[in-house]
């Protein structure tokens, strides 16, 4: 095939997917508003700052969990020293 014609393929193809990008870019806040009206709106994907804060949740609801065994636990230790010291 031509040299030129080879430049011009390129070309008719790359033009072809920058119109589809600026046709989606468009079109994409009409979608929204089509779906939100007709009430398929989509769930947003949690993000990674939203997946940490929600695992980060978690643990801190774990180690409070933990804190408060272990406070217990010595609590009851030191109560059965303190009453066996009283004895």
């Amino acid at each position: 095939m031509n040299r030129h014609f080879e430049d011009a393929r390129y070309y008719v193809k790359r033009a072809g997917e920058t119109a589809k990008k600026g046709i989606v870019e468009e079109l994409e806040p009409v979608e929204q508003r089509v779906k939100r009206l007709a009430g398929r709106e989509d769930e947003p994907e949690p993000s990674r700052l939203e997946d940490v804060r929600a695992e980060l949740r978690e643990l801190q609801g774990r180690a409070t969990g933990e804190t408060k065994e272990v406070l217990r636990d010595a609590r009851e230790r030191l109560a059965t020293v303190r009453e066996q010291r009283a004895e």
